[in-house]
Protein backbone atom coordinates (compact mmCIF):
# COMPACT_ATOMS: atom_id res chain seq x y z
CA UNK A 1 0.00 0.00 0.00
CA UNK A 2 1.40 3.66 -0.78
CA UNK A 3 2.16 5.77 1.66
CA UNK A 4 0.96 9.31 0.94
CA UNK A 5 1.58 12.58 3.26
CA UNK A 6 -1.04 15.09 3.15
CA UNK A 7 0.17 18.55 3.96
CA UNK A 8 -2.70 20.80 4.22
CA UNK A 9 -3.81 23.35 6.77
CA UNK A 10 -7.82 23.69 6.00
CA UNK A 11 -8.94 20.88 8.63
CA UNK A 12 -12.11 20.16 6.33
CA UNK A 13 -10.68 19.64 3.30
CA UNK A 14 -7.19 17.48 5.03
CA UNK A 15 -10.05 15.32 6.64
CA UNK A 16 -11.80 15.07 2.74
CA UNK A 17 -8.70 14.09 0.78
CA UNK A 18 -7.48 11.38 3.60
CA UNK A 19 -11.03 9.74 3.49
CA UNK A 20 -11.00 9.65 -0.19
CA UNK A 21 -7.58 8.31 -0.59
CA UNK A 22 -7.89 5.74 1.87
CA UNK A 23 -11.08 4.72 0.33
CA UNK A 24 -9.04 4.16 -3.15
CA UNK A 25 -6.79 1.82 -0.47
CA UNK A 26 -4.11 4.22 -0.01
CA UNK A 27 -2.57 4.91 3.38
CA UNK A 28 -2.95 8.42 4.33
CA UNK A 29 -1.38 10.95 6.83
CA UNK A 30 -1.76 14.63 7.31
CA UNK A 31 0.13 17.36 8.81
CA UNK A 32 -1.19 20.75 8.38
CA UNK A 33 2.22 22.96 8.20
CA UNK A 34 5.23 23.11 6.68
CA UNK A 35 7.39 22.55 8.96
CA UNK A 36 5.60 19.65 10.46
CA UNK A 37 5.89 18.19 6.84
CA UNK A 38 9.71 18.44 6.92
CA UNK A 39 10.41 17.10 10.87
CA UNK A 40 8.17 13.88 9.05
CA UNK A 41 9.86 13.33 6.21
CA UNK A 42 13.07 13.86 7.24
CA UNK A 43 12.55 11.80 10.85
CA UNK A 44 12.39 8.07 11.50
CA UNK A 45 8.69 6.87 10.60
CA UNK A 46 7.94 5.22 7.94
CA UNK A 47 8.82 6.07 4.23
CA UNK A 48 6.39 7.99 2.06
CA UNK A 49 5.44 7.23 -1.60
CA UNK A 50 4.16 10.59 -2.26
CA UNK A 51 3.60 14.17 -0.89
CA UNK A 52 0.60 16.27 -1.77
CA UNK A 53 0.88 19.58 -0.32
CA UNK A 54 -0.53 22.84 -0.25
CA UNK A 55 1.30 25.97 -1.33
CA UNK A 56 -0.71 28.09 0.94
CA UNK A 57 0.78 27.36 4.76
CA UNK A 58 1.25 28.65 8.20
CA UNK A 59 4.84 29.04 8.20
CA UNK A 60 6.91 27.63 5.96
CA UNK A 61 5.17 27.57 2.06
CA UNK A 62 4.96 24.74 -0.23
CA UNK A 63 7.32 26.27 -2.21
CA UNK A 64 9.77 25.96 0.85
CA UNK A 65 8.98 22.35 1.23
CA UNK A 66 9.63 21.46 -1.70
CA UNK A 67 12.65 23.41 -2.27
CA UNK A 68 14.36 21.60 1.03
CA UNK A 69 13.27 18.55 -0.08
CA UNK A 70 15.26 18.98 -3.26
CA UNK A 71 18.28 20.76 -1.76
CA UNK A 72 18.62 18.21 0.31
CA UNK A 73 18.73 15.14 -2.53
CA UNK A 74 15.58 13.59 -1.28
CA UNK A 75 13.43 13.23 -4.69
CA UNK A 76 10.13 11.75 -3.57
CA UNK A 77 7.30 13.04 -5.78
CA UNK A 78 5.38 16.25 -5.16
CA UNK A 79 2.36 17.20 -6.21
CA UNK A 80 1.21 20.49 -5.35
CA UNK A 81 -2.11 21.15 -4.58
CA UNK A 82 -3.17 25.01 -4.08
CA UNK A 83 -5.61 27.78 -4.39
CA UNK A 84 -2.49 29.60 -6.55
CA UNK A 85 -3.35 28.80 -10.04
CA UNK A 86 -1.99 31.45 -11.80
CA UNK A 87 1.02 30.61 -14.55
CA UNK A 88 3.63 32.70 -12.47
CA UNK A 89 2.42 30.10 -9.74
CA UNK A 90 2.65 27.18 -11.50
CA UNK A 91 6.47 28.07 -12.97
CA UNK A 92 7.34 28.83 -9.29
CA UNK A 93 6.57 25.31 -8.03
CA UNK A 94 7.81 23.84 -10.69
CA UNK A 95 11.12 25.61 -10.60
CA UNK A 96 11.06 25.13 -6.84
CA UNK A 97 10.97 21.12 -7.70
CA UNK A 98 7.56 20.00 -7.59
CA UNK A 99 6.31 17.18 -10.35
CA UNK A 100 2.78 17.93 -10.51
CA UNK A 101 0.78 21.02 -9.85
CA UNK A 102 -3.12 20.75 -9.70
CA UNK A 103 -5.16 24.13 -8.93
CA UNK A 104 -7.86 24.80 -6.30
CA UNK A 105 -10.79 23.98 -6.94
CA UNK A 106 -9.62 20.56 -8.24
CA UNK A 107 -12.49 17.57 -9.61
CA UNK A 108 -10.91 14.25 -6.78
CA UNK A 109 -10.93 11.98 -10.20
CA UNK A 110 -8.23 14.18 -11.80
CA UNK A 111 -6.41 14.08 -8.09
CA UNK A 112 -6.98 10.27 -7.77
CA UNK A 113 -5.79 10.07 -11.56
CA UNK A 114 -2.88 12.09 -10.78
CA UNK A 115 -1.29 10.26 -7.51
CA UNK A 116 -2.02 6.82 -9.71
CA UNK A 117 0.29 7.88 -12.28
Amino acid sequence: MSRILVVEDEQHLADGLRFNLEAESYDAEVVDTGEAALDRLFGDGDPVDLVVLDVMLPGLSGFDVVRRLRESGRYLPVLLLTARGHADDVVMGFEAGADDYLPKPFDLSVLIARITA
